[in-house]
């Protein structure tokens, strides 16, 4: 054999192991991208844990604005407690006078959970569940009510925000006041493929006025089992973008220029495989 296609031979062979390295690396990569991205993994170890049985329910915070109905068989016996405000109604076109509607008026929570309720004066409900509150309106009412009457306690303004790297990021007001993290992401379309899986932040200020910012990992299972998983009002969380994100943010799809640069490898090494046959 001579030394021109002994040389030959060493070249196909460098570049043919090259291409081997290339793809083995490839899988390797994706493989260890994929473990990062499956949310709640090793669902047995929550199967396996005691968990509590009471559902949640949110506590009623300060700058909490809510919604206090009291209902009883005789309406003219709750007026008196409901707190309306009285609107000008439309006015007739041949006539000047004003009729009114009651329209109920929410209740702020001052900063020392506190409320001014008619009649009955300050309630301190604050740190308080819906139905805590409820009942302790019940139970001042029933001096002036010879009946049990029905309280109604609801929050308008439970909104949470999610930021970051989801596809629809913002506010969402949540109706039925009780939201947790998976839904939250849900409303703001789910993580985008740069969102950091177990580097989610969550802000959240206490009733203290305090605010801390917790860690979350969603590739763990037993994150469902934190009291930080339930959210409260006002809680905002925040989608960390991974490296490549941050690193290429000045030029686009991370994702697209690293595929590209690995067909191109791909490719190069191909072509010279062919030429030193």
């Amino acid at each position: 054999m001579n030394k021109s296609l002994r040389t030959h031979l060493n070249v196909r062979s460098l570049y043919e192991s090259l291409f081997s390295c290339l793809i083995a690396a490839f899988l390797l990569a994706s493989c260890q991208s994929y473990k990062k991205v499956p949310y709640l993994q090793d669902a047995g170890v929550v199967k396996d844990t005691n968990q509590q049985e009471n559902l949640y329910d949110a506590k009623i915070m300060p700058k909490d604005l809510l919604t206090i109905i009291v209902s009883c068989t005789s309406p003219e016996l709750a007026v008196p407690f409901n707190l309306t405000v009285a609107t000008p109604a439309n006015v007739a076109t041949a006539s000047t006078q004003l009729t009114t509607q009651p329209v109920l008026q929410p209740y702020l929570v001052d900063n020392e959970g506190k409320i001014n309720f008619p009649v009955l004066g300050e309630l301190k409900i604050g740190g308080l569940t819906k139905r805590e509150a409820e009942q302790l309106i019940i139970d001042k009412l029933k001096p002036y009510i010879k009946e049990t009457p029905i309280v109604t306690v609801r929050m308008v303004n439970y909104k949470i925000s999610v930021l970051g790297e989801v596809a629809r990021p913002g506010t969402f007001t949540i109706n039925n006041e009780k939201v947790n993290l998976l839904e939250a992401l849900a409303m703001a379309g789910d993580m985008t493929v740069w969102g950091v899986r177990d580097n989610v932040k969550l802000i959240r200020e206490g009733a203290d006025g305090k605010q801390e910012i917790v860690t979350l990992d969603l590739n763990k299972a037993e994150t469902i089992l934190s009291p930080y998983y339930w959210l409260q009002q006002n809680d905002i969380v925040y989608v960390t973008p991974n490296k490549a994100k941050a690193r290429n943010s000045d030029i686009g799809n991370s994702t697209s220029l690293w595929f590209s640069a690995t067909s191109i490898l791909v490719s190069l090494a191909s072509l010279l495989v062919t030429i030193f046959k």
